[in-house]
Formats: structure tokens, C-alpha cells, sequence
């Protein structure tokens, strides 16, 4: 009788996947210094190739029939307890921005925005990225509930849109950084709003690829009404990122201008 859970065998590609991450990081700081932005795409098309790699086995235990429903509900904890583990990742900087802008430090000149700052205007590009993002939330959704309901045409449907929007708003912050007055080097505010908002677009993209993932097996019949974890992790995870960039629009764009 084969056992309600699964017992992982021993894959490669988590080890591989933290040695990718370690050569991303070194490349970055690398490039930062100077350096040639080669070795950078070498390491984070390495990461990429791995994860592909790892996805497919996930993918190939959940077709064998591995993710009974006491696994798929392990499984659902486990993005639970990472999603606010990533939730307390973005508290220490929301703390580090308010402990900052609540009671600004003679060195910034005790005001906030720090003296020589020229903040964003949060109702030109980060507004329209927020109409974005919470026009992706409502995309998402929408297919998550068409899977639910068999429909897989409006399931493809509700993914590519969002998959376009989140393109979309990285391109969109990309263009915001090429418009920004100051630097990450420009004092206190300008080390925590590119490090904040960079953390959030790195998510975005890891969360478009995420639905990039799920576009293809719907594409491929591999959701049902009654099979779709992976669509379910990803569209929380989507979710968390909206949620997060609506504190920042509010926090950090708006009220920290």
C-alpha cells in the first residue's frame, strides 16, 4: 500500500540552486564595482537552467501521483510559513523607514525628506503602477476561479494577462529608476527606498515567472478543477506582492514624499 506521504528522493538541484545564488550575489556586487556584467548573466542563467530543472521534477511527482492531499496540504503550510517569512523580511525595512522619517537625524539635515532629496511624485508612474499591479491581482484571480470551474480557455486567458502585466510594471520601474534625481549612495532615503523597492520588483519578477510556469502546464492540460496546487501557491504569492507594493505606494511614495 503506498504511503499517503511522500518521501523526497535525493535531488541535486537544491544544492545546486544555493551555489547559483551564492556566484548571482558575487557577480552583482561584481558588476556593482565595475566589473564585466558577464559573469552576472552567466550566474543568473545558471540559477535559471537549475530551477528549470527542479520545477520539472515537482511537476513530474505531481503527475505521477506523488501530491496526495495530505502532501499538497503540507505543501500549502509550507507557502503559508513563507509568505510571512518574506512578510517579516519587508517589516524590518518598513521599521527601518519609519524609524528613520519619524524623528530624521541631524545628518539628513532633520527633515524628511533629507535635505537635496527631490522625491518621486507618487501620482505620475508609481500610481499607474499600482492601477498595474491591482489590475493583475483582479487578472489573477479570474483565472484562478476559471480553473475552478473548468474553464481552461479563460484560465489561459487570466494568466497571460497577468503575465503581461507584470512585465509590464517592471519595465515601468525600470523607467522610474532612469528618472529618479537621486542615487542609492544619496543618504539614508535613497539606500532604503532603491532597496525596498528593488526587494519588491525581484519578487515581481520571480512571481511573473511563477505564472509563467503555470501558463504552460494550463496550456498543456495540466490543471483541473479538482488539481491546480501549484496555481493556487502562486496566485497567494502574487497576492502577498500586491499587497506589499500597496504599503509602499502608501508608505514610501506617498506619505514619505
Amino acid at each position: 500500500m503506498r504511503s499517503p506521504f511522500h518521501l523526497v528522493e535525493m535531488s541535486p538541484w537544491p544544492f545546486f540552486c544555493s551555489l547559483g545564488g551564492v556566484f548571482v550575489a558575487i557577480s552583482l556586487v561584481g558588476w556593482f564595482h565595475g566589473s564585466c556584467v558577464c559573469f552576472f548573466m552567466f550566474s543568473a542563467s545558471l540559477v535559471v537552467l537549475i530551477l528549470w530543472q527542479w520545477w520539472r521534477d515537482v511537476i513530474r511527482e505531481s503527475n505521477q501521483g506523488w501530491h496526495t492531499s495530505y502532501v499538497a496540504n503540507n505543501i500549502r503550510l509550507g507557502m503559508v510559513l513563507f509568505i510571512l517569512s518574506e512578510v517579516m523580511f519587508f517589516v524590518s525595512f518598513f521599521w527601518a523607514f519609519f524609524s528613520c522619517s519619524l524623528v530624521p537625524a541631524i545628518e539628513v539635515g532633520g527633515v524628511w525628506p533629507p535635505v537635496g532629496i527631490v522625491p518621486v511624485n507618487p501620482f505620475k508612474l508609481p500610481l499607474l503602477n499600482t492601477a498595474v499591479l491591482l489590475g493583475s491581482g483582479v487578472s489573477v484571480t479570474w483565472a484562478h476561479h476559471a480553473v475552478l470551474a473548468g474553464e481552461r480557455v479563460d484560465a489561459i486567458s487570466g494568466l497571460g494577462v497577468t503575465v503581461l502585466l507584470g512585465v509590464y510594471f517592471t519595465f515601468l520601474q525600470i523607467c522610474e529608476y532612469s528618472e529618479c534625481s537621486f542615487t542609492i549612495a544619496d543618504s539614508v532615503y535613497g539606500s532604503l527606498f532603491y532597496v525596498m523597492t528593488g526587494f519588491h520588483g525581484m519578487h515581481v519578477m520571480v512571481g511573473t515567472v511563477m505564472l509563467i510556469v503555470c501558463l504552460f502546464r494550463c496550456f498543456n492540460y495540466g490543471f483541473s478543477s479538482e488539481r491546480h496546487l501549484g496555481l493556487e501557491v502562486s496566485v497567494w504569492y502574487w497576492h502577498f506582492v500586491d499587497v506589499v507594493w500597496i504599503f509602499l505606494f502608501l508608505c514610501v511614495y506617498w506619505w514619505g514624499s
